[in-house]
């Protein structure tokens, strides 16, 4: 792919801009609208049709990578993301529509979110777990992973190869929420650690990750053919003017990694990114930093939870404005 892209997500943030900010799906959404097809109805028809054009324009990467790149990601409803039963079941049937091996659906990483991703996995589906914002969670994340690969073995698949999983961790809303509180508290200690947070964070996430998939309990898996859960750098746009456009790529660099970033993002990195083994460069450092912050007496896990209700929230709010926008222009056409 161009520029070593081996991949690509979405989520209903990026479909309501698509949508709203072209004119390329007014022809299909007229068309579907026209035929008697509800609104809710025809924007999950836009969505897979956009979703089953990158699955193939990406099938030659996963094919040459035999199977560990060139996946799709796309999201289940987000107002699921509190309901683990219904979760589940639109994860399945998003699989069964687009029934493509590099499909991965997105579950969000939410505490009802765990049991429909070790549902999932345990019925051999590959699977984007998002919105993940501190080490614990990505520890429960990783845990409903391994936990869902057994059940596929013990539910009798013997070739764990096809399954795969990544585990998105945002970093960038980590440092806006924790510079918010740095400043807040105004002392120069506090001011030094802003910008550094949401790096130091998600290095000892991947350290994490290293000491999780290793002993018997994962070659047990890995015999089966079992893939790594990889960590998957998302919110990698720096919100910060004041802050390097490629900070939350420069610094996570590292083995069985994935960067996910916006077109402008991308375009930084190729001009101005350094390529260089970072991410567990200094696991002392990126622990003395994340102490640091939790001696001025800021909650790692209640910037975690706001952050998870945020992004929930967030996502939610964007899918029903384009239901609603959508619903405007279908009313314009009858």
């Amino acid at each position: 792919m161009t520029s070593g892209i081996r991949g690509l997500t979405s989520n209903p943030a990026i479909f309501q801009k698509a949508i709203e900010g072209s004119e390329d799906y007014d022809e299909q959404f007229r068309q579907l609208i026209t035929d008697g097809t509800s609104v809710h109805d025809a924007y999950w028809d836009l969505v897979t049709s956009d979703i089953r054009g990158a699955l193939r324009a990406l099938r030659p990467v996963y094919e040459a990578s035999l199977g560990t790149d060139g996946f799709v990601s796309v999201e289940v409803d987000p107002a699921l993301a509190r309901d683990s039963d219904q979760t589940a079941t639109a994860a399945r049937a998003l699989h069964e529509r687009l029934n493509a091996p590099n499909l991965m659906v997105k579950i969000p990483g939410t505490r009802e979110g765990l049991p429909a991703v070790r549902t999932m996995i345990g019925e051999a589906r590959s699977i984007n777990v998002t919105l993940i914002f501190s080490v614990q969670r990505y520890s429960d994340v990783m845990e409903a992973y391994i936990s869902g690969l057994e059940d596929a073995v013990e539910a009798g698949c013997d070739d764990l190869s096809k399954v795969a999983s990544v585990a998105s961790f945002f970093i960038s809303r980590t440092d806006t929420e924790i510079d918010r509180r740095l400043e807040e508290i105004g002392s120069a200690a506090a001011l030094s650690l802003r910008g550094r947070t949401a790096v130091a964070q998600a290095q000892i996430a991947y350290r994490t990750f290293t000491s999780v998939f290793a002993g018997p309990r994962w070659q047990a898996l890995t015999d089966k053919g079992a893939q790594l859960q990889r960590p998957l750098w998302a919110s990698t746009s720096t919100k910060n003017p004041d802050y390097s456009e490629t900070l939350y790529v420069d610094e996570l660099i590292g083995p069985n990694t994935v960067n996910t970033m916006p077109d402008n993002t991308i375009a930084a990195f190729t001009e101005n990114g350094t390529v260089a083994r970072t991410v567990d460069s200094d696991f002392a450092r990126s622990q003395a930093v994340l102490d640091a912050v939790t001696d001025l007496g800021i909650d790692l896990d209640d910037v975690a939870a706001v952050l998870e209700q945020e992004g929930v929230a967030s996502f939610v709010k964007s899918f029903d404005e384009l239901i609603a926008s959508l619903s405007t222009k279908a009313h314009s056409l009858t």
